[in-house]
């Protein structure tokens, strides 16, 4: 009874479960509590179940029937343990409403616990009604259904009372008092046709178990006892039927699962109540249903998402800035370059220098291709907070990156500005000199690893910071760094991850958002194929391609998605690097297993054997090298010393060699078209022609083969991404945060759903219009919150 008294969305399931078998498959599909099974969305619903006799039975298409029980016995199994349970029943109510002649069926249970064997007994007995549902086989003959789902259906009379003896015993024992399921034949065909959800499951729970622990979790909310049919009333359906509420538990589950959306705005575009929703979604009376609910539950997602990210931009915009107005410095810069800007560059740094000359935070997102010259934006936009007598930091995500930052920075503005390293790996003393040039408030650039983010960094003159690839860092660590400063910095987010426009406005709608679409001058496109790994004769014609680059002094890369052969499972290195593949849903069906991803150890040895690599010294790059490493590797592959880096994707970002002409990825066909895009970028940075090469063992007419010759076939980011989240959904082009991390934006699809965002957004602007704070909708504010929160990465991912 507390269960049922005390159960809110926030309570575990393992104090509500007393199978821990089934509690630990669900917390490994990540439902720990109530509202994650909730929240646990079926992906599809069964078409409606049709109703017929049993003369009518279609083998392999499930049916629906309602049936009498003539008799049942529980026999031991003679061929392997266990008992099995046979129930002979006829249809004889159904056959003649339908002009047919009766038939009879064996309803058969099997399993290897007599308990259940005798439970499941214990429900029936001669003279029942039953409505079953299920697939009708034949065994022997006769027509049989296994396992099929039954409902008992009351009898219109109470059974008869048994004889008494003349002492008061009863002549025979009596039998147990049944409980119903349903309270007519009417009620049950109606249940047992109506469509079910089909939920992603795994080989520790079935779909259907999953669908029962939600059933019960609802009618804990509603204060039902879980393994108790409840009286119909006439208005209960609006709950789902199955759950059959009366009045006061259908107000308690609305208690328990208030409304997060504002009441006008429910009622202005016809959606569901959210208690409602989730009952249509988890026993939906109709497909109908069911897909109106899901939009309800999808337009949340939108109206919260787009509340979170309206009211970040209105904290920022509230806030204040150094104004830096001085742009001497900046235009020096530019006019010193050994190049002409594009058009586009220019257009960015102009619009982020009127924005710098505020006294109000920029936020702004620089979109880009590899190798787009964000990095030429990124300095002048540094070099105008300095030359305005403050200090600039740009954040890099790797070690290696932060280096060739400070290197390139160091050689372009010459002497003229002090520019500064801090990485985690520097020597303490040094470490040191730069967290004490920091503090002192003294104009100059720091470029900087995660070691920004450390309690120890503390800049009271910070103007500007640049968070280069904004995908590897979340929320919390860009909000620390508006920490560092006695006023908030303006904000410079680049990512040169393709990111659909509306995928733009969905997950940065805090930023103002520049793309810069051209190449500069000299870049030429590179040339992508995709190389069938079983085609021997492809794979030697691209070694002595790669030859001949190498003796033509340029270099190649070889990228692997795992770091040593044998590790455990098909999964990638838990590493830094670790590469974000596509799991088998995205990949679809296989007719054969799936062979093991390559390795860098093991493709390194065997291109030392091969003769196309005779005389060629190679070098390999992992996330488990140390820093020292990682930098003398580099340094010989730049000089050539080693001309063929076999890497995992550590070089994926940043990694700047303008020799690097070849790219070769192995297993290609596991990548998602987003992180393809952007290993490709890492050659032809030097103005030569360039090649990349993606050899796959995607068999033909498979998604995964589609995928690749969408990326040979353009160099275009948006087309690309765009087409990556038709392919394989928003977790590739967004960072694949749900993998990361818990995102609560579960339905919410970028693409297909452009136009329900911007109408959220539209409608989130006049709500928060009226009430900024979200003061007189509590629900909503906690919803946001935890958005927020559970969101840090899935908000600026990518």
């Amino acid at each position: 009874m507390d269960r049922m008294t005390n159960t809110t969305v926030d309570t575990p399931l393992a104090a509500l479960l007393t199978n821990k078998r089934r509690v630990s498959a669900l917390k490994a599909l990540g439902v720990l509590t109530v509202a994650d099974a909730l929240t646990y969305y079926p992906f599809r619903v069964t078409d409606p179940v049709p109703v017929r006799a049993l003369a009518e039975a279609r083998f392999g298409e499930k049916m629906a029937c309602a049936v009498d029980v003539r008799a049942l016995r529980v026999t031991p199994m003679n061929a392997r343990r266990g008992y099995r349970l046979e129930v002979l029943v006829d249809d004889a109510p159904t056959a003649a409403s339908r002009a047919m002649q009766p038939r009879t069926a064996a309803l058969v249970f099997f399993s290897h616990r007599k308990s259940y064997v005798d439970w499941m007994a214990s429900r029936l007995r001669a003279g029942l009604q039953l409505v079953i549902s299920g697939d009708p086989s034949t065994f022997n003959d006769r027509l049989q259904f296994t396992h099929p789902d039954i409902l008992t259906v009351a009898p219109a009379e109470p059974p008869a009372a048994e004889p008494q003896l003349a002492f008061g015993e009863p002549a025979v024992q009596p039998q147990p008092r049944l409980r119903y399921d349903v309270d007519s034949v009417a009620q049950g065909l109606a249940r047992a046709t109506r469509p079910r959800p089909v939920y992603h499951a795994n080989s520790r729970i079935s779909s259907e178990h999953i669908h029962e622990t939600i059933d019960q979790v609802l009618r804990l909310l509603a204060g039902e006892d879980p393994f108790a049919a409840s009286p119909v009333t006439a208005d209960s359906a609006q709950f789902g039927e199955q759950f059959a509420l009366g009045e006061a538990a259908r107000a308690r589950l609305a208690e328990q699962i208030p409304d997060v959306l504002p009441e006008s705005v429910r009622t202005a575009k016809h959606l569901m109540h959210r208690a409602q929703a989730f009952c249509a979604i988890h026993e939906p009376q109709s497909v109908a249903d069911f897909k109106r609910a899901i939009e309800t539950m999808r337009y949340e997602e939108a109206f919260v998402c787009q509340c979170a990210l309206l009211m970040a931009r209105g904290r920022a915009a509230a806030s204040n800035a150094y104004a830096c107005a001085d742009v001497q410095l900046r235009d020096g810069y530019i006019e010193r370059l050994p190049f002409a800007l594009t058009n586009g560059q220019r257009e960015v740094i102009d619009a982020i220098g009127t924005d710098m000359g505020r006294a109000h935070p920029m936020q702004r997102l620089l979109q880009g291709e590899v190798g787009s010259g964000k990095t030429v934006v990124a300095v002048a936009a540094m070099l105008q907070a300095v030359g305005s007598g403050h200090q600039a930091v740009l954040v890099a995500p790797t070690q290696v990156l932060a280096e060739q930052h400070f290197h390139s920075i160091s050689e372009s503005v010459g002497g003229r500005v002090p520019v500064h390293l801090l990485t985690g790996g520097m020597k303490l003393a040094a470490r040191r000199k730069v967290l004490a040039v920091a503090a002192s408030g003294e104009p100059c650039i720091v470029v900087a690893t995660h070691a920004a983010f450390s309690k120890s960094f503390q800049a009271p003159n910070l103007a500007l910071a640049v968070i280069d690839e904004q995908h590897r860092f979340g929320v919390e660590q860009r909000e620390a760094l508006r920490a560092k400063s006695e006023r908030d910095p303006h904000l410079l987010v680049m990512t040169a991850t393709p990111i659909p426009r509306t995928a733009a406005m969905t997950w940065f709608g805090d930023l103002d958002i520049s793309w810069l679409t051209e190449l500069p001058g000299g870049r030429k496109p590179i040339r992508t194929f995709v190389i069938p790994e079983a085609d021997a004769h492809m794979m030697a014609d691209m070694f002595w391609h790669i030859r001949r680059r190498i003796d033509e002094g340029e270099r190649a890369y070889i990228i692997c998605p795992r770091i040593e052969p044998d590790e455990a499972g098909d999964e990638p290195a838990g590493e830094p690097d670790t590469p974000e593949l596509l799991d088998d849903a995205a990949l679809g069906e296989s007719a054969e297993p799936r062979p093991p991803l390559h390795a860098v150890v093991e493709i390194a040895e065997r291109l030392q054997s091969l003769p196309q690599f005779r005389g060629v010294r190679l070098c390999t790059l992992t996330g488990r090298d140390d820093d020292a490493a990682k930098a003398r590797i580099m340094a010989d592959f730049e000089s050539g010393a080693t001309p063929v880096m076999v890497a995992t994707t550590v070089v994926e970002v940043g990694v700047d060699v303008p020799q690097a002409s070849c790219i070769t990825i192995f297993d290609a066909d596991r990548y998602g078209l987003s992180q393809l895009h952007q290993l490709r970028g890492r050659v032809g940075r030097g103005g030569t022609d360039s090649w990349a090469f993606l050899v796959s063992r995607a068999e033909p007419g498979t998604v995964a083969q589609e995928r690749l010759e969408v990326i040979a076939g353009s160099l275009d980011g948006a087309e690309i991404a765009s087409r990556d989240l038709e392919l394989r959904g928003a977790g590739d082009v967004l960072g694949d945060a749900q993998s990361g991390g818990k995102s609560s934006l579960k339905l919410l699809r970028v693409v297909q759903d452009a136009r329900m965002i911007a109408d959220a957004r539209a409608s989130a602007q006049e709500l928060l219009a009226h009430d900024p704070d979200l003061a007189g909708h509590v629900q909503l504010a906690g919803a946001v919150l935890d958005f927020t929160r559970g969101n840090e990465q899935y908000l600026t991912s990518n």
